[in-house]
């Protein structure tokens, strides 16, 4: 299993859009001493704060955790693929495609019970996802609406909306993120 540097994929991502810390931190309303700290491993990220970082730099979140070199096979294999584990939650988010950049990203994510990650409109990046549930119960709210799945369910989200995602029981499931 691949641990990811969330940092340095932080600062390449910055670096590669041309913006300084302060621009990424007017973009993505995370301060600048909290970026400089993540993009030196002084401070673990949050989902949501991951979120809000990803969505300021202009990609998706699960990009942004694949930043890490693959080799250029049409193959990811588990051991390969990034993993992803906010300090905060224990919330796991695994990066199954393996041209993360490309036109469709497979993410498998499994949230601990009694646990609640929110994103801001700007995370969703104007792309089709959706949500196929593997196993447990999930809340999702999004445009004042909340959708209860369960194992087997799926959920067309909302482009550009501000979602909360909440499980009492602990789950895990897989989106899908078409551009």
């Amino acid at each position: 299993m691949t641990s990811v540097p969330v940092g340095r994929a932080v600062r390449e991502a910055r670096e590669e859009a041309g913006l300084s810390i302060a621009a990424l931190a007017e973009r993505s309303g995370v301060s600048r001493a909290m970026i400089a700290k993540i993009e030196r491993e002084e401070a673990q990220p949050t989902a949501a704060l991951l979120g809000r970082l990803s969505g300021g730099l202009g990609i998706s979140l699960s990009a942004l955790v694949a930043r890490v070199e693959r080799p250029g096979s049409p193959i990811a294999r588990k051991g390969d693929q990034p993993l992803w584990v906010d300090p905060a939650t224990g919330y796991r988010r695994r990066a199954l495609s393996p041209e993360p950049h490309g036109r469709l990203e497979l993410v498998e994510i499994e949230l601990p019970a009694n646990t609640v990650v929110g994103y801001p409109p700007e995370a969703a990046l104007h792309r089709h996802q959706q949500v196929w549930m593997l196993e447990g119960e999930l809340c999702v709210r999004e445009n004042g609406s909340e959708h209860r799945l369960a194992a087997g369910d799926c959920l067309a989200l909302n482009p550009d909306t501000a979602r909360e995602y909440r499980t009492t029981g602990g789950c895990r499931y897989l989106v899908a993120y078409a551009r």
